[in-house]
């Protein structure tokens, strides 16, 4: 049985804070549907109907792509340990990228990250939780850190050059390009 909230209520809230990673789908109205982990300390309630996550650099930018496209976006989290729980959150998002005047404030919620490129915005449409009955049980073991590293490693220059050269989806769909390089942590 599923319940729907016009936002999260903060027993949601607390749930999201728990886990160590979630999962984000977008589509354009044409072409592939995406659907991405994420881990790491990302992602942020900044209100009952607003959430964000940081977006680090990685092998394409196709959530940026459908949210300039067509915006609607689904995050969806699970409850590995006691109580099974999956709640996930529908809503309409947007990039904010560190040259965005948004951005100062936005990026004050987080601890930026070696590679960050944006930060989502998603304005919440509707919260919906179901039982998790059929999702294992599962322990945090610990984080990667490959990507952080890779990112920590990369000389800026050719970071933002990398990252400027990735103008369009898998699909051809355009996405802009961060202009900084942020070392993160």
């Amino acid at each position: 049985m599923s319940d729907f909230f016009d936002a999260l209520e903060p027993k949601h809230a607390a749930m999201i804070e728990k886990q160590p990673m979630f999962f984000v789908a977008t589509a354009a109205p044409e072409g592939r549907i995406n659907l991405s982990p994420k881990g790491y300390d990302a992602f942020r309630v900044l209100e009952p109907g607003k959430v964000a996550y940081l977006d680090l650099g990685g092998s394409g930018n196709e959530t940026h792509a459908h949210l300039a496209a067509d915006g609607r976006i689904t995050i969806m989290f699970c409850n590995f340990e006691r109580p099974a729980l999956i709640l996930r959150i529908y809503g309409r998002g947007r990039p904010v990228l560190p040259q965005d005047a948004e951005w100062e404030a936005l990026a004050a919620n987080f601890t930026l990250l070696p590679g960050t490129r944006q930060i989502f915005v998603i304005d919440i449409d509707s919260v919906q939780t179901s039982c998790g009955w059929g999702v294992p049980f599962m322990t945090l073991e610990g984080e990667r850190e490959t990507l952080k590293k890779a990112h920590r490693q990369s000389d800026p220059e050719q970071w933002k050059a990398k990252v400027a050269s990735r103008t369009s989806s898998i699909d051809g769909l355009p996405t802009r390009a961060t202009t900084q390089y942020i070392a993160g942590d």
